[in-house]
C-alpha cells in the first residue's frame, strides 16, 4: 500500500508541476472567471482516489492552493470522472437535481461549472471547474461549449511540453546524431507542425467572424498560444540545424539597410512593451552585406530579454557604429549584474539562471543569437557590472565571413 500511495504522490506533483509551467494556464483561469462570472476557478487533477488543485484563480476567498487536495467524495469532480459529461448551473437551490447533492450544501455553492480534461492519449486527466457562492444566470450548453475548448487547450499545450521534455532529453543523452536528426526532426516537423498549423488557422479564422464576447476572447487565447507554440518549434529547429547540421543557414544581401531593420525591431518590441523606453542610437552605412531576417531575430531576441530583466526605470540603449572594417552593435540596459560563471554559460543551448520568476521559453534565443552573428562571421559577447549594467555587443565584419 505504501508502495502504491507513492507512486500516486508522485503522478500528483508531476501533474501539478506540469500544469505550473503552462504560461496560458493562469490567462484560461482568467477567462473562465470573466466568462462564467464565478470568482474562483481551478484546473484539478482527479484520480479515483484523489482531487488535487493543479492551478487556481480564488477572487472567493475559498482558500485552496495548488497542491491542496479536497476530499474527492465531496466533489461533483468524482461524478464527472464516472460519467465524464460537463456540468454546469447557475442556481443549485432551484435545480431539480443538484438542491439535493452534497457538494453545493457542503461547500455552500449556487453556481457552478466544470468540464473534464483529457490527456491526447485520451485519458481521463482531471477537470477545468469554477465556483461562486452566489447564483448567476449562465448559458449552461453555450459556457459548456466554451468551457470544453479550453480545457482542450490545456491538454494541447501539456502534449507540446511533454514533447519538447522528451526532444531536449534526446538531444543531451543520445549518441547516435544520425538517428537522434531523423527522430527530432519527424516528431517537430509532421508531430506538432501539422496540428499547430491547423489549430491556427482555426484561430485566425474565428478571430475574423463577428464573434460573441467570450468566443472572441478565446481566440485570442487560442491565436496566441499557437504563436508561442510555433516560436518554440522555430527555436528547436533552428537549434538541430546549428547542432546536426553546418549552422543556422543565412542569406546574406549584397546591400541591406542595416539601420533600417533596427529601427524595425526597435518600434516593434516599443510597442509590444510601451512601459519599457528604448533609446536608439544608430551611424552605419546604408549599404552592408547581412541577412535581415536573421539579425531581426537576433536583435529582438536581445531587446526582449533586456526588457524582462531590465530596470523598467532607465531606459534600455541600442548603439550601432562602424569601427575601421567592423560593425558594431549593442544592447545595454541595466538591472541585476550578471554574474561572471552565469555569462560563461548564456550562450549554451537549454541554459537559464536560476530565478524566483519563471521565465517561459526553452534557454535557446541567446544560443541561436551567438550561432547567427557566428554564420555572419561575427562575434556575440556580453559584460555586465552594477556600475556600467549588462551590455550584449554583436561585431560583424565588412567583408565575406
Amino acid at each position: 500500500m505504501s508502495h502504491a500511495r507513492d507512486i500516486l504522490q508522485t503522478d500528483i506533483d508531476a501533474s501539478v508541476e506540469a500544469i505550473s509551467r503552462l504560461s496560458v494556464v493562469p490567462r484560461i483561469l482568467d477567462a473562465v472567471v470573466r466568462a462564467t462570472g464565478m470568482r474562483f476557478a481551478a484546473v484539478a487533477r482527479v484520480t479515483e482516489n484523489r482531487w488535487t488543485a493543479c492551478a487556481v484563480r480564488d477572487d472567493l476567498g475559498f482558500g485552496l492552493k495548488p497542491g491542496e487536495d479536497l476530499v474527492l467524495e465531496t466533489t461533483i469532480c468524482n461524478d464527472i470522472r464516472a460519467h465524464r459529461q460537463p456540468v454546469v448551473f447557475g442556481h443549485a437551490s432551484a435545480h431539480a437535481v443538484y438542491s439535493q447533492h452534497h457538494t453545493p450544501k457542503h461547500y455552500g455553492l449556487e453556481c457552478y461549472a466544470s468540464v473534464p480534461i483529457y490527456t491526447v492519449e485520451g485519458e481521463f486527466f482531471g477537470t477545468l471547474c469554477a465556483i461562486d457562492s452566489r447564483p448567476l444566470a449562465v448559458d449552461e450548453q453555450q459556457l459548456a461549449a466554451e468551457m470544453i475548448l479550453y480545457g482542450e487547450l490545456i491538454a494541447s499545450q501539456m502534449a507540446l511540453e511533454g514533447r519538447v521534455e522528451s526532444a531536449e532529453r534526446a538531444l543531451r543523452t543520445s549518441m547516435d546524431e544520425g538517428v537522434l536528426r531523423e527522430q527530432f526532426l519527424a516528431v517537430v516537423g509532421h508531430d506538432l507542425r501539422s496540428p499547430l498549423q491547423a489549430a491556427g488557422m482555426a484561430a485566425e479564422t474565428l478571430a475574423d467572424m463577428e464573434l460573441p464576447p467570450r468566443a472572441g476572447r478565446l481566440a485570442k487565447v487560442i491565436t496566441a498560444s499557437t504563436k508561442r507554440m510555433a516560436d518554440l518549434i522555430d527555436d528547436i529547429m533552428d537549434f538541430a540545424r546549428a547542432r546536426l547540421a553546418s549552422g543556422i543557414p543565412v542569406a546574406q544581401l549584397d546591400q541591406g539597410d542595416l539601420g533600417a531593420v533596427i529601427g524595425r525591431v526597435v518600434a516593434e518590441v516599443s510597442a509590444a512593451h510601451p512601459a519599457a523606453t528604448i533609446v536608439s542610437r544608430v551611424d552605419l552605412p546604408g549599404e552592408l552585406r547581412f541577412d535581415p531576417v536573421r539579425l531581426q531575430q537576433l536583435l529582438a531576441n536581445l531587446l526582449n530579454n533586456a526588457v524582462a530583466h531590465g530596470d523598467t526605470r532607465r531606459p534600455i540603449r541600442v548603439d550601432g557604429r562602424l569601427e575601421e572594417l567592423t560593425v558594431v552593435l549593442a544592447v545595454s540596459n541595466f538591472g541585476t549584474p550578471i554574474d561572471p560563471v552565469t555569462q560563461v554559460m548564456l550562450f549554451q543551448p537549454f541554459y537559464r539562471p536560476e530565478s524566483a520568476t519563471p521565465r517561459p521559453g526553452l534557454g535557446l534565443g541567446l544560443y541561436i543569437a551567438s550561432e547567427i552573428a557566428r554564420a555572419h562571421g561575427g562575434t556575440l559577447t556580453v559584460c555586465s557590472s552594477t556600475e556600467d549594467g549588462t551590455c550584449f555587443t554583436l561585431r560583424l565584419p565588412l567583408g565575406d565571413p
